[in-house]
């Protein structure tokens, strides 16, 4: 009788166990669903924004030389992605499910016609050279992310005086104008950005509850498909800086 009681609690557990790497699964689905669509978003936006005069002229200015220079819109059009980025983090438990797509949508297509002025300096050999390879190096750092037993939440500390250090001296830079420094800050932003895929998507896969009703995994979904999609943007164009040939 024991045994039998043994065996029903573990045939149980094994159940239970399958059932919530299931649900895993499918919350992690949604998560690359929203990314990568995300990012067919911003390519289709930054595509756009290349070919049609009336966008152009609003987004950049190009030179008699052929080089392109941000216009003042693409001022607002930084502040307001920030807006979209703090906003949504902060609120993104307290809105509808739909809002924060919606929210996601609009983040994409903003930063595709903020990408625009950057990809126009390069050819569209190299930029689709860098995002094979970006996408082959996300992948792989996803996946360890994914399937790593190794706790990553101690690295926390590093990626976060990483991207506040980085961010300071890439201000700096602005007005050095040191070759020097933007290869180095180039380099330990590939780094940086390779690191956090692992470490972001580590952190995703943790905020998982079986328990979550559909609309809490859909929020949160919406909200780690938007930290995926950034390391992706940007470990995309510190990689273009190596990778990239100017037109």
């Amino acid at each position: 009788m024991r045994n039998d009681f043994q065996k029903k609690g573990s045939f149980q557990a094994v159940y239970e166990r399958a059932q919530s790497d299931a649900g895993l699964r499918q919350y992690l689905l949604n998560v690359y669903n929203y990314m990568f669509l995300g990012l067919g978003v911003t390519a289709v936006t930054a595509y756009f924004s290349l070919r049609l005069p009336v966008l152009q002229a609003l987004l950049f200015n190009v030179s008699p030389e052929g080089y392109a220079s941000p216009s003042g819109f693409t001022w607002v059009l930084f502040f307001a992605q920030l807006g979209i980025v703090f906003y949504l983090a902060s609120r993104v438990h307290t809105m509808s499910l739909s809002k924060a797509q919606g929210l996601f949508w609009l983040y994409a297509g903003l930063m595709g016609m903020s990408l625009a002025p950057i990809c126009f300096m390069y050819t569209g050999a190299s930029l689709f050279r860098t995002f094979l390879v970006t996408s082959a190096t996300f992948g792989g750092m996803s996946l360890y992310g994914y399937t790593t037993k190794r706790d990553l939440s101690t690295f926390s500390s590093f990626f976060t005086m990483g991207l506040l250090g980085m961010m300071i001296a890439m201000v700096v830079n602005m007005f050095l104008h040191s070759a020097l420094m933007d290869f180095v800050l180039s380099a330990f932003g590939v780094l940086l950005f390779t690191g956090l895929t692992a470490y972001d998507t580590q952190r995703i896969k943790a905020v998982y509850f079986e328990g979550d009703s559909t609309q809490v995994a859909g929020q949160k979904a919406v909200l780690g498909a938007l930290t995926l999609y950034l390391d992706f943007i940007n470990l995309f164009l510190f990689m273009l800086r190596f990778l990239g040939d100017r037109r």
